[in-house]
């Protein structure tokens, strides 16, 4: 490694920040629509889903938070084709500046943007009821979880903003992952879905990564699925590193 990469990945993580405080719509954009879902269900279709909790909200909150990922980790696709596009990494290219610290510039750009998003997000569902009794280490838990999830999902964001050939394309990817935890556990226990359909959500990494988080919050014993998620987050994250770092050389070599 780069001795100077440390270093460069701050000056560009400092470039990346500032860049978001020029225009916090994006982090306003991304809380939005996670807390429109959020007062849809609850308030409209809340009552007539039946899920053994007390309160809908702490039942739906889990799969509103990985909502909110996905729809924020579309902005580090974009942000990425646009400095793609416009010339900056061959300019850093001929700076001594480590290479690898451009890509996680952007990456730890989009853990410190997700991650006000989903602090927004806990805060309305706070207002709005939601309350959990999980104690520090449960907390610093989900936190660990939410972490490696947009960890994951943003190595995954770096290829559509490395390859895509226009700016809708470098964020339309996300839109299967917004779509994931409708089938999934997070809006409706999966004992209720046809069979096929529940087979599908029943084996795919949102329902087992909304049931811990919704264990842990709710101070139960989370079982087996935590080893399941963490499964899926850390797979998910080792290929999508591998395929975006062989993607970046190939474009700067």
């Amino acid at each position: 490694m780069n001795r100077h990469f440390f270093g460069d990945t701050l000056v560009l993580l400092g470039r990346s920040l500032r860049h978001i405080g020029r225009s916090p719509d994006t982090i306003i954009t991304t809380a939005i629509m996670p807390i429109a879902f959020m007062l849809l269900f609850v308030y409209v279709f809340g009552g007539a889903i039946q899920t053994g909790s007390d309160k809908y909200v702490n039942y739906l909150l889990p799969g509103i938070l990985l909502i909110t990922i996905a729809s924020g980790i579309s902005y580090t696709a974009y942000r990425l084709f646009l400095d793609m596009k416009s010339g900056i990494f061959e300019r850093f290219q001929s700076m001594p500046v480590a290479r690898s610290s451009v890509l996680w510039a952007h990456v730890l750009t989009s853990l410190v943007a997700n991650l006000i998003s989903v602090v927004v997000v806990v805060l309305v569902a706070l207002l709005m009821g939601f309350r959990s009794g999980a104690g520090a280490l449960a907390w610093l838990a989900v936190a660990g979880i939410v972490l490696l999830f947009t960890l994951a999902l943003t190595w995954l964001a770096v290829i559509p903003g490395l390859t895509a050939k226009s700016v809708d394309g470098a964020s339309a990817f996300s839109y299967p992952l917004i779509f994931l935890p409708f089938v999934s556990s997070a809006f409706v226990p999966t004992q209720s879905m046809p069979g096929p359909v529940r087979a599908f959500a029943e084996n795919q990494p949102v329902t087992s990564i909304v049931n811990t988080l919704r264990d842990l919050f709710a101070e139960q014993h989370v079982g087996g699925d935590i080893w399941i998620a963490l499964a899926w987050c850390a797979g998910l994250l080792v290929v999508a590193y591998g395929f975006a770092m062989t993607i970046y050389r190939r474009k700067i070599s």
